[in-house]
Parts: structure tokens; sequence; C-alpha cells
């Protein structure tokens, strides 16, 4: 991998991790039109290290104070009915989902499902769900001519299941294409939570995950074409430029909604198809990382 591509695919990744149109699928298209080799997974993992790095310093107060309630409720138990310490709780639980599933299916991802016509066709499928789930989430919220507007749930109403459901919500982004913020926080909005209250579960929710996963494919780093100077400069990069996102994304789902993304995701989603059945995109491009 040259300095160029690691510059680039950095940058994809600190752009798309948070949003709900799925980085890795964006690493491996970009690399499929640019002609080069598919970074693979573990690139993929270890630069997530750097967006994760974001949202720690992002939430920072938030991740203190759950990490500080969560640590004393375990030993003393007046403090297990704090809000904060249960959902330090309920963030393990969340996470138990992905962790499964991604060491059962560990050779799945690092092969048969970074093919481009499942990513295009997962591109389609969740950007209709997500679209489904924020028109459900406006109507509670705007109401309509025969019936009140509805208050949608905060995190403070977040129990054991709704933590599974999240929780396996973001083990579909084991697949490239499905996002894992849009995974999670479609599940959020079905389940009744406002659009503010999904992403910053999400984001807390990806927390143990993305780091787990990033510390695991360390040890792939370095064989084949990925070296590790690039990669180090694509997750320092994709941190700078997640921060970034991550606050203008807070900030844009409190006025707006997902369609914009939805529209984007059907659309790439259907180019994809478009062009792979038209004989121009080989959906193995680049596919062997070795």
């Amino acid at each position: 991998m040259s300095w160029f591509e690691s510059f680039i695919l950095g940058l994809v990744q600190g752009l798309t991790e948070f949003l709900p149109i799925s980085s890795s699928a964006h690493l491996r298209l970009t690399a499929a039109f640019a002609g080069w080799k598919d970074p693979g997974a573990a690139f993929t993992a270890v630069t997530q290290i750097g967006t994760e790095a974001a949202v720690l310093i992002y939430f920072r107060k938030d991740i203190a104070r759950i990490i500080t309630a969560w640590s004393r409720s375990l030993v003393d138990s007046s403090r297990r009915g704090d809000h904060d310490a249960k959902m330090g709780w309920l963030v393990i639980v969340g996470s138990i989902p992905i962790g499964v599933l991604g060491l059962a299916f560990k050779d799945q991802i690092e092969g048969p499902f970074r093919n481009l016509q499942l990513i295009a066709a997962t591109l389609i499928v969740l950007g209709v769900i997500l679209g489904i789930a924020d028109r459900l989430a406006a109507r509670d919220t705007q109401g309509g001519r025969h019936r009140a507007a509805r208050p949608r749930k905060s995190l403070e109403e977040l129990n054991v299941r709704d933590g599974l459901l999240f929780g396996l919500a973001q083990a579909m982004a084991l697949v490239p294409g499905v996002s894992r913020s849009g995974a999670t926080i479609s599940g959020g909005l079905f389940m009744g939570y406002s659009r503010e209250a999904a992403a910053r579960y999400s984001f807390l929710l990806a927390i143990p995950a993305v780091l787990a996963s990033g510390l695991f494919e360390l040890k792939d780093i370095g064989e084949g074409h990925v070296s590790w100077g690039p990669t180090i400069f694509a997750t320092v990069l994709a941190f700078v430029v997640a921060y970034a996102v991550i606050a203008w994304f807070m900030r844009f789902i409190t006025t707006r909604s997902f369609m914009p993304f939805v529209i984007y995701r059907v659309v790439l989603g259907v180019v994809i198809l478009v062009l792979v059945y038209a004989g121009v995109l080989d959906p193995h491009a680049g596919e062997s990382v070795g």
C-alpha cells in the first residue's frame, strides 16, 4: 500500500465511519474503483481505532461518568440503580452479540462478505430500512391530522432487552455495506428511541467492539501489501477527520432526517449493481490481499 492510498483510505474511513453509509463498504469500493488491492478487514479494523479515539474524546465526559459510576456500583450496591452505572452494564451486554458473531464468522467477514454485489445489496436494503425507521420517528415526533405527537424514548429508558436488540443490530455491520451506526440507529428508531438517543448509544456501544476488533487484527498488519507505516498514517488521519464528522453529525440529527443518507445508499447500491452486471466492475476486484 502506498502513502497516497493510505491518505485517501484514511480520509474515507474518517468521513464515513459515523455516518449511516458504511465505512467498510466505502474502503472496499474506493480501492475497487481506483484499481487498488482491497485493503482488507485488518486494515479497516485497525483504522477504526483512530475513529473510535475520536469518540472517546468527543464523549469523554459521558464515558468518564459511566465508567466511574459503573466501577463504584461493583462495590457499592446502593449505586446500582444509578443511570450511568446501568449504562455501563448495558454497553457490556450490547457488545456480546457482535463479539460472538464476529468470532464465529471471521472467515466470511474477511472473504465472501467483501463481494461487491453483496455490498451493493446491503447498501440498498439497509438504506430502505433506515428510511422506514426514520419516517416512523418523524411521524411520532410531528404527529398528524388525526393523532397527537408522541415523545420518543431517551437513554434513561434503556433496558437489558433493548440493549441486546441494539447489540444484535450492531452485529449486522459485520457485513460491509450495512453500517454500524446505520444498523444500530435503525434498530433504536424502531424501538421508539429518539434520533439523538439512538445515535449516542450507537457511538458508545461501538467502543468495546471496535477497540477489541482493532487490537485483535493488529497481528495481521505487515502481512501482504498492507504495511505498518501507511496504516498508522491512515489511522491518525481517520481520527482527525472523524472527530469533525461526529460534531457535525450530532448537530445534524437534532433538526434533520436521515433521508439524504437513505437516498445516497440506494443510489450508490444501484450504481454498483449496474456496473457489475454491465461487466464494467468486477465484483471481486482487488479482492486478494496476499
